[in-house]
């Protein structure tokens, strides 16, 4: 938001004025639709090997195919397409974290039009490395969150006479990410529901003014804790075969944890809107799914310090198909008898079933086990979504 305490030296966003509110039409985006064709892909609408398991027919709108990983591409053509010839001479700039500044980055070098991107110190070193490697383009580290690069870039804009781009309340950023509204609807006629990943708002923006205009029956939702959304990009690689970054499997994590039961037997998008995921973070993703789903268990058992132990030890792991991915004997920091041996394990297994059997057979023929305690949350939730809040939802009134 514009704060009206902030000095004239500093640069404001207009797009951001709670006074002079802006406002997106249907025909804005469908006119952004026309300028980005040929461009921007018209992702495909795949159908889904999960929506049977959900009791649904579920597809994914794939914006991860998108040359830079991410549906920002479609915003960033749009509003460059939009500049007046005075306003590309100058430039653009912008603040992000990713796959805003990748796309914007993008399609700048790709109409020789001047970009900076100004982006905090706690971006993924990746992207800003990606950004880097579009030639032609600055990119300027300041600030240690979005809101103290934003207004750097806000200030620069201003000395530098460039145009601040802000990535989600911008109305041409929003009317791009609106044609995925378009294409959904021209994909699937007789779609039921759309659940879209929200950040800054402005995609959830663009994709309900589109599809409430062209078919206003359709429910659009989001909402769901984290360790869904890491079990979603868990469950995505192994039954899908792609990868979709944590914001984009917001949408099959809420399917997955039975917030939406109303769903059944309709037909449902789920936007995956990015694939631009750090390997570290998506390892760590991978791993704590597991850990989540008891497919990963953590225990410290204590073990007679004799010949043979370990091994049979193992051979009671294998014995019902688990796997031991990681065994660490401590002989030194123990409090049991001088004989005996700590033993810190982690094990893989096929889930929480197997999990629990595991439990019961180390507490069974070892008097000292200690287990980490499996999550609760692998389990389908009871909450439910609350009601619309939106002004007279013709969708609630079926």
């Amino acid at each position: 938001m514009a704060d009206s305490n902030i000095s004239n030296e500093h640069g404001v966003d207009e797009h951001c004025d709670p006074n002079n509110p802006r406002i997106v039409k249907y025909e804005d985006i469908l006119a952004a639709a026309r300028r980005i064709v040929g461009i921007v892909m018209r992702t495909p609408l795949l159908k889904s090997h999960m929506g049977e398991k959900y009791g649904m027919d579920l597809y994914y709108k794939a914006e991860f195919l998108q040359r830079v990983g991410s549906f920002n591409e479609r915003g960033a053509c749009n509003v460059l397409a939009c500049l007046t010839d005075e306003q590309k001479k100058f430039g653009v700039i912008t603040a992000s974290t990713g796959n805003h500044a990748l796309a914007m980055c993008y399609h700048a070098m790709r109409n020789n039009i001047p970009c900076c991107v100004v982006m905090p110190a706690s971006a993924s070193p990746i992207k800003m490395e990606k950004c880097r490697e579009l030639s032609g383009n600055k990119v300027v580290i300041h600030g240690e969150d979005i809101a103290e690069a934003k207004q750097h870039a806000l200030d620069l804009a201003l000395e530098k006479k460039m145009v601040y781009i802000n990535g989600y309340d911008h109305v041409n950023i929003i009317e791009g990410q609106g044609t995925i509204g378009i294409e959904i609807v021209e994909q699937l006629p007789d779609v039921d529901a759309i659940l879209v990943p929200v950040g800054g708002g402005g995609l959830i923006a663009g994709i309900a003014t589109a599809v409430k205009h062209l078919k206003p029956d359709t429910e659009i939702y989001i909402i769901v804790k984290e360790d869904w959304v890491m079990r979603g990009i868990l469950h995505v690689i192994e039954e899908e075969k792609f990868v979709v970054e944590g914001a984009g499997a917001t949408t099959i994590a809420t399917i997955m944890a039975g917030l939406l039961p109303n769903l059944k037997g309709k037909k449902v998008v789920c936007v995956f809107s990015g694939g631009n995921m750090d390997p570290k973070v998506l390892s760590r993703c991978i791993e704590r799914a597991m850990a989540i789903e008891g497919r990963l268990v953590k225990f410290r058992v204590t073990l007679e310090d004799k010949e043979g132990a370990f091994t049979e030890f193992c051979s009671l792991m294998s014995n019902i198909g688990v796997t031991i991915r990681d065994f660490v004997p401590q002989r030194t920091w123990v409090t049991s008898e001088i004989f005996y041996t700590e033993v810190k394990v982690i094990a893989e297994t096929s889930g929480l079933n197997q999990a629990k059997e595991l439990t019961d057979l180390v507490k069974k023929h070892y008097k000292e086990a200690y287990f980490h305690q499996l999550s609760e949350h692998a389990r389908v939730t009871t909450e439910r979504r609350g009601p619309c809040l939106a002004p007279n939802p013709v969708c609630m009134m079926k």
